[in-house]
């Protein structure tokens, strides 16, 4: 019969738990106090425990490993609201499918073709000590040049805007910043400024973009394609945004007009960038579900 020592177990799996848990808060760049991530990886820690007891077969089913993990997320990272939640647990398997693949890969590396249970045992404690720390590493490093690539991702393109059979080109920032929807219909919104938009919008269009404020005098055709987003600004109290629904949206990709499934068009009262090098913001998810 194999020896166990529990200590062992134990210390395994709260560095296993505190390193996930820290890999998941520089992937989403939480905040995270230490006390609460030691905690959360002492609990989960403990828990493991339970293999080694009469309870073994309840800790290997999927729905406590669920809700194990569920529940050292929430004491490490707390829980504001349901989709940080999420977030942050979707982030925690992440970092436990990329260490356990890289683990998987690396022991099917070193596996010697003469290897005997004694040998594997020598590899498993080996990762422990060295593989684990050193795929960690990796993976935060690699964190950051993901981070990199994204900075370098937010960049101008040619944006051309269809209403009326009137055509508007724009030059619009790709920011990953804009995160704004319609609440109704989920699509993404472009914000622009309203001056290339004048000479086709109604007089009463206009009023509201500068005024905010709703007129009963919309032309017949444009009810259909007025839309108010709500949306908040830094230091500004949640307002809504005066949007449209237009004919066609289309962005160059590489020489190519690329088109754009669905998409909203928000009107700014003021001016986008300074310098004049961009006259709207483009909402990330329009290049990148394309490009996908």
């Amino acid at each position: 019969m194999p020896l166990i020592y529990a200590d062992l177990v134990w210390l395994l799996n709260f560095c296993f738990d505190a390193m996930l848990l820290w890999l998941a808060a520089i992937m989403l760049k939480r905040r995270v106090r230490v006390w609460r991530l030691m905690l959360a990886a002492l609990v989960g820690s403990l828990l493991a425990l339970l293999v080694l007891t009469p309870f073994a077969y309840i800790m290997s089913h999927v729905v406590t490993k669920l809700i194990i993990s569920f529940f050292i997320v929430w004491i490490c990272f707390g829980f504001y609201r349901f989709r940080f939640f999420i977030e942050n647990v979707l982030a925690f398997y992440f970092a436990t499918f990329v260490m356990g693949g890289g683990m998987i890969a690396f022991h099917f590396l070193l596996q010697s073709e003469m290897g005997s249970t004694l040998h594997s045992i020598s590899i498993s404690w080996l990762f422990v000590v060295v593989m684990f720390p050193a795929l960690w590493m990796l993976s935060k490093a690699q964190m950051g040049t993901i981070r990199e690539k994204k900075l370098r991702f937010e960049h101008i393109i040619d944006v051309r805007v269809t209403c009326f059979g009137q055509t508007v080109l724009l030059k619009g920032l790709v920011d990953s910043g804009n995160q704004l929807r319609d609440p109704l219909t989920n699509a993404p919104v472009m914000i622009v400024e309203w001056q290339p938009f004048a000479h086709m919008l109604p007089a009463s269009v206009l009023q509201m973009i500068h005024e905010r404020t709703y007129t009963d005098d919309i032309p017949n055709e444009w009810v259909s394609r007025m839309r108010f987003i709500p949306y908040r600004a830094v230091g500004v109290e949640q307002q809504l945004l005066v949007a449209i629904k237009p004919d066609d949206v289309q962005w160059l990709d590489d020489k190519q007009w690329t088109p754009v499934n669905k998409a909203l068009i928000g009107f700014s009262r003021a001016t986008l960038s300074a310098d004049g090098e961009y006259n709207c913001i483009v909402h990330p998810h329009i290049v990148m579900s394309q490009a996908s």
